[in-house]
Order: C-alpha cells, then sequence, then structure tokens
C-alpha cells in the first residue's frame, strides 16, 4: 500500500470509528449492553479507546512505509480535535435529530 492510498484508509478509518460509538447501542459495535439506552459516558470512553486504536493503525502503516516520526503534544492535541470533528455527524443522529411520531 502506498502512502497516498494508507492515509486515505487512516481518514477513512477514523470517520468510522469516530461516528461508530453514536450509531450503535452496543459497545465497540460488538458487545451487547444490558441497558436500553447507553450512556454518554460510555460513548465518551469508547471514543477515546477508538481514537488509541486509529493511532495506533495510523503508526503502523507509518513504520511499514519508512521512517516513524516523533510526535509531541500538538499533535495528538490535533488529532484528537480532528476526531471529535469527524464524530459530528454520528452525534447529531443520535443527540440532534428531531423525531418525528
Amino acid at each position: 500500500m502506498d502512502v497516498s492510498s494508507s492515509a486515505w484508509f487512516v481518514i477513512l478509518l477514523a470517520a468510522i470509528a469516530a461516528n461508530l460509538p453514536f450509531i450503535n447501542h452496543k459497545l465497540f459495535g460488538l458487545i451487547p449492553l444490558n441497558r436500553a439506552v447507553k450512556p454518554v459516558w460510555m460513548r465518551l470512553l469508547e471514543m477515546v479507546v477508538l481514537y488509541a486504536v486509529t493511532g495506533l493503525i495510523a503508526f503502523g502503516f507509518e513504520s511499514r512505509i519508512g521512517n516513524v516520526f516523533s510526535q509531541g503534544w500538538e499533535f495528538y492535541a490535533i488529532t484528537a480535535c480532528l476526531f471529535i470533528v469527524l464524530s459530528f455527524p454520528g452525534f447529531v443522529f443520535r443527540y440532534l435529530r428531531r423525531r418525528h411520531g
């Protein structure tokens, strides 16, 4: 996989992972819960874990392509904010959509 396709794959993966907590009521989309509604704190915790998993996959792609660059706190702050922005469609779908009927 070349640099361009791996970068697009990581962006697509981040968009899917950021919206996954809001789209379904299962934990990480796999584990069914005994509750009817998943609480907000569980969705946020799920987002943090999925952010870390996405980062590890991106790190794996970077290490296969070539040199791995060391990142400071600024990189993680910016990518975390980008992950939150990517989760906006799922948040709107779950909490701001008007339900008719």
